[in-house]
């Protein structure tokens, strides 16, 4: 029998080792200041916090039997959404069989066929995932002049890039813009010269990159050394967001446009939002944590903050109580004011696309406020305006 005063445990799965690992450490890292802080209060219905995690190494094919193993072995009381569509994909199954309440977290359109109305999703990518993600930067293409017209469309061959590349079509068609090229490569490709050959054949304004990390790396540098140069480039890349990725490449990333999910921009300084991140940077100073944590770690701090506001909502951590109460509450978090659409996703997108300006060298000191990743789109939250064409980004 289960005593007032024993922990609450929250048991998932994060990618702490394999090629997620690095985003996966920086929310970890915002989930444990979120535990200590909850705890530092008192706990939860007055019960302390206990988070218990487990490991699938980037490996979507270990994530059913560690789900099964925390909610039938282990016992938690709930269960939460590790990071990435193909990790939280994985789990469903195993929620969905159970009807366990479950947040996800940066999960793109995870939901979209399954439909399960206990699922919730912790990125601002609003009812329709797809198009919001990359609207911005079709949307900003459009308002330039002399106006672009085609688009290539470049990406890894992979389940994350599906749900980007439809919404791409999309926006494009809405846009007014032609595709005239669309590839795919495996994600083992080293050597992007050759594809960039192709693009290039096509002639295309515009370059819409759906990349993973190493990918990214190694297509902007491979573009640098390219003589094509299309007006635009970037969108969907995983990887700029990360600190190490910004080191690495440093000046490399001058013009690029891509999505991020928060900035230090004053249009996203939301309450909460400076304090956690000064925790952060000081609890991962010294560590191969990001050191600046700002695409995982305000997400990550608020998934826990709509689990705390639930469970105080109603007094429970029953999963149909907790899952009824999130669907029609409103959350106040470090990402701002948050309700949920009929699929776990935000009511109103946020996505930002931001611009990579007047980066120099490659110390990470300089992307610790927003002036070197300049907010575009949407319009209402915009830091700066674009330098257009791509090349004369990259002259500045």
């Amino acid at each position: 029998m289960t005593s007032n005063s024993s922990p609450i445990r929250i048991g998932y799965c994060l990618s702490l080792t394999g090629p997620l690992s690095g985003n996966s450490k920086s929310a970890q890292l915002a989930h444990d200041i979120w535990r200590d802080d909850v705890n530092s209060r008192g706990g939860l219905l007055g019960r302390p916090v206990e988070l218990v995690r487990y490991d699938d190494e980037g490996d979507a094919s270990r994530v059913a039997s560690l789900y099964a193993r925390l909610m039938d072995e282990d016992g938690v009381d709930l269960v939460i959404g590790g990071y990435g569509t193909n990790t939280n994909l994985a789990a469903m199954p195993e929620i969905i069989s159970r009807q366990r309440f479950f947040v996800g977290l940066m999960a793109l359109g995870a939901n979209n066929e399954l439909k399960y109305q206990n699922y919730f999703a912790m990125i601002p990518t609003g009812p329709d995932p797809n198009v919001a993600l990359t609207e911005g930067f079709f949307e900003t293409a459009a308002r330039q002049s002399p106006r672009p017209t085609t688009v290539a469309l470049l990406s890894a061959d992979a389940v994350f890039s599906r749900n980007p590349i439809l919404g791409a079509k999309a926006n494009a068609a809405r846009y007014g813009f032609e595709v005239v090229h669309e590839a795919t490569y495996p994600l083992a490709t080293s050597d992007f010269a050759p594809l960039l050959d192709d693009v290039a054949q096509s002639g295309s304004d515009l370059l819409f990159l759906c990349s993973y990390l190493q990918d990214t790396v190694d297509l902007v540098q491979a573009l640098e050394s390219h003589p094509f140069r299309p007006k635009m480039v970037g969108a969907s890349m995983i990887g700029p967001q990360n600190a190490g990725v910004k080191s690495k490449l440093g000046p490399l990333l001058n013009g690029i446009v891509n999505y991020e999910y928060w900035v230090p921009a004053p249009s996203l300084a939301f309450e909460g939002v400076g304090k956690l991140l000064e925790t952060y940077r000081s609890r991962a100073a010294g560590s191969d944590v990001d050191p600046l944590g700002h695409y995982m770690a305000p997400l990550a701090y608020s998934q826990m903050q709509v689990i705390a506001q639930a469970i105080e909502g109603t007094g429970s951590l029953d999963d149909t109580a907790l899952s009824e109460f999130t669907r029609r509450a409103g959350f106040s978090t470090v990402m701002g004011s948050i309700t949920f659409g009929s699929r776990g996703e935000w009511t109103h997108p946020r996505v930002l696309q931001v611009q990579f300006q007047n980066v120099h060298g490659h110390s990470i000191d300089q992307f610790r406020d927003g002036s070197r990743q300049v907010v575009v789109a949407p319009q209402e939250m915009a830091s700066g305006a674009l330098i257009y064409p791509f090349t004369k980004a990259r002259e500045s």
